[in-house]
């Protein structure tokens, strides 16, 4: 499966918010950029969706940014995709037989529907908190952490 740059990277610039803006403080797109290595133009149109979604907040000013607009624990990994892309986690629609031999029919309904489904249940059931724990359990500490 191919996952489109725009749902990477907003999926990295949520979990770098969540992680930096724990004590209320607003993430700019700079920082996320710098910290990320991601384009802070291309950020500046992934982040819209993300808050038209209903997934953080902006806060206009000097010290403006992001921050998640309700705990992390009360965010599922499908909303985030769902805001980003909607196509991922849609229904596949299954291969009529007239348009397609009997094998590619039972390829698609065998393997492709069902791994869908599989990843809509995963992203459904996970939350950004529990992403967000199982991303740092794997990197163990090593975080690209920004200290002023």
């Amino acid at each position: 499966m191919i996952v489109s740059t725009r749902v990477e990277y907003g999926v990295m610039a949520l979990l770098d918010i969540a992680i930096h803006s724990e004590n209320g403080i607003s993430v700019s797109t700079a920082e996320i950029s710098e910290r990320q290595n991601v384009s802070q133009k291309y950020l500046e149109q992934i982040l819209p969706l993300l808050r038209q979604a209903g997934l953080i907040r902006a806060q206009k000013g000097l010290r403006g940014g992001y921050r998640l607009s309700r705990p992390a624990a009360n965010v599922k990994l499908s909303e985030v995709i769902n805001a980003l892309d909607a196509d991922i986690l849609a229904d596949m629609e299954p291969v009529e037989e007239g348009r397609a031999g009997a094998l590619r029919c039972c390829i698609n309904e065998c393997l492709w529907v069902r791994l869908n489904g599989l990843l809509r249940e995963y992203a459904e059931k996970v939350t950004l908190a529990e992403f967000l724990a199982e991303c740092k359990g794997k990197t163990s500490g090593s975080w690209d952490m920004y200290v002023i």
